[in-house]
């Protein structure tokens, strides 16, 4: 069905490797960006709990 068309492996390379930039441009900016602190306002823990849930 498919020939060994030049032109279409060369195009088909051309989009993996583009991908593949992409991917590893998206890996380093989000790499490159601050990690959010679990700190927040006047560095007061942020906890995750329930409603109703209180700290003795």
């Amino acid at each position: 069905m498919f020939t060994n068309d030049a032109e279409f492996l060369l195009s088909v390379h051309r989009t993996h490797a583009a991908e593949l930039r992409a991917e590893a441009a998206a890996d380093r900016l989000a790499r490159s960006l601050p990690h959010r602190s679990a700190r927040g306002w006047l560095s007061r823990r942020h906890h995750a709990g329930r409603p109703g849930d209180s700290r003795r």
